[in-house]
């Protein structure tokens, strides 16, 4: 595409975010819980926490407008986090207004930025503005409520008393709690770009460095509306390549797709897990499907990418646990983060892992803003991020089998074992002309490469 990307604050491109699920973060399933966890999350490294909805849930009993996966989930909970039923309360499951409050001051004090989850598609079959202001959802030619998709009544962006109403909404949570940003649930183009366009110039007068991110992949998002679009790409190709023994390639492909789509200066937030994947089913966890030292590795991938990383709840301490999006202290089981999981060696080691990858992505240029030269020899994924100067090599091997990868190295620069970033289960040998890596199943290396001294 011929075109830029709209500028945002440079703190931004060095972020990592934290998918927060109150749900499953604590047993307790509150901000308040999850506020006393904050300094764990600034200790690991996290700049932004995404707090999924926290509006008042629909609570109407009514199956015939419950989606597919509530029926499935067994849960028999009517309060699908993603049904609203009022967009100015926070659910009494949560806390308070002054528990938001709490935990958004308390996250600011530890230099975390905090986002909230918007979702404007849809709205609960029983919603305070269907009740009054009928007129903001769409309604067929009988004058019955049109469902979108999942069973949901959908706003009527056509109608401009409904925008402001929304645009409001939006400024009530940073004017009155110092929100920092919204992700955007089920973003373009089910809902109008030029809404958000309006949106963004709206909140920038409140916060010059306010954040939005869409839940969507569409190339002229990032033009005016949003700062960041989802990453679906790489976690599809990292899921292929780990588990279904696709060739890293894919990731390059990917990563040349959207180089060609999307604008100039575009950006990306890849994630391996989310409240999606990870919820109702064991067999949905990563950590079940690859072992922790599998899902180590994937991590390792993940953060060589030039892109925005996502964690999700629980994954720095190698959770393995069902989460659902409708479990919770008062229906059916509260499916909560293995926390003990920190005191195992395994627990300690994804920690320490994900600490020194969030330290390279917001310290090095060759990490959140550099060059990608990809040296994958279709069974080990290997990089080279670059800038200036400074050159960083990651290999992984993504096979249950060893595999060796011979490398030929820049004239200018050679391997030094003292600059080894992350080393696990790979043995380096020099050659004459780079190196040769063999790597255990699982294993990976993060490296940097030093520059030769000139004669």
């Amino acid at each position: 595409m011929n075109a830029s990307a709209r500028r945002t604050p440079e703190f931004f491109r060095k972020s990592v975010i934290y998918q927060l699920f109150l749900r499953a973060f604590t047993k307790e399933g509150t901000l308040k819980g999850a506020e006393k966890l904050l300094p764990h999350l600034a200790e690991l490294g996290i700049d932004i926490v995404y707090l999924c909805p926290i509006t008042l849930a629909d609570d109407d009993p009514n199956q015939e407008f419950w989606s597919p996966r509530q029926k499935a989930s067994g849960m028999e909970n009517p309060q699908n986090p993603y049904r609203v039923k009022d967009y100015f309360a926070i659910d009494p499951e949560y806390g308070t207004g002054e528990d938001l409050k709490d935990f958004i001051h308390t996250a600011h004090g530890l230099g975390i930025r905090v986002m909230l989850d918007l979702v404007y598609y849809h709205c609960g079959p029983t919603a305070v503005l269907i009740s009054e202001h009928p007129d903001f959802v769409k309604r067929d030619e009988n004058g019955n409520v049109k469902n979108g998709e999942w069973c949901f009544p959908e706003l009527d962006f056509g109608n401009l008393e409904l925008r402001e109403y929304l645009w409001s909404n939006m400024e009530y949570f940073v004017r009155e709690f110092g929100a920092d940003g919204y992700r955007i649930d089920v973003a373009s183009p089910k809902i109008p770009l030029d809404f958000f366009e309006e949106a963004h110039r709206r909140l920038e007068l409140l916060n010059p460095d306010i954040l939005l991110l869409a839940e969507a992949q569409n190339p002229t998002d990032q033009l005016a509306a949003y700062d960041i679009s989802y990453d679906y790409g790489s976690r599809s190709c990292l899921h292929k390549i780990f588990l279904e023994n696709g060739s890293p390639d894919l990731l390059e492909q990917d990563r040349l797709r959207l180089a060609a789509e999307f604008p100039e200066g575009a950006r990306f937030m890849s994630f391996i897990e989310n409240h999606d994947t990870a919820n109702n089913d064991y067999d949905n966890r990563l950590e079940r499907k690859l072992g922790h030292r599998g899902k180590d590795a994937m991590l390792a991938a993940l953060f060589s990418l030039k892109a925005i990383p996502m964690l999700y709840t629980g994954e720095e301490a190698a959770d393995d646990n069902r989460h659902s999006l409708w479990g919770n202290r008062f229906h059916g089981k509260n499916l909560t983060v293995k926390w003990e999981n920190i005191l195992t060696p395994f627990g300690r080691r994804r920690f320490q892992l994900l600490q020194t990858l969030i330290r390279l992505h917001r310290s090095e240029p060759a990490f959140y803003d550099g060059s990608t030269e990809w040296l994958s020899d279709g069974e080990v994924f290997a990089v080279c991020r670059s800038s200036g100067d400074k050159r960083y090599l990651c290999a992984v091997n993504p096979r249950k089998e060893s595999r060796t990868l011979k490398l030929s190295l820049p004239s200018d620069c050679h391997w030094n074992p003292d600059s080894v970033v992350l080393r696990e289960g790979v043995c380096v040998m020099e050659h004459s002309s780079g190196l040769q890596l063999t790597l255990e199943p699982y294993g990976y290396l993060v490296t940097k490469l030093e520059t030769k001294e000139r004669d």
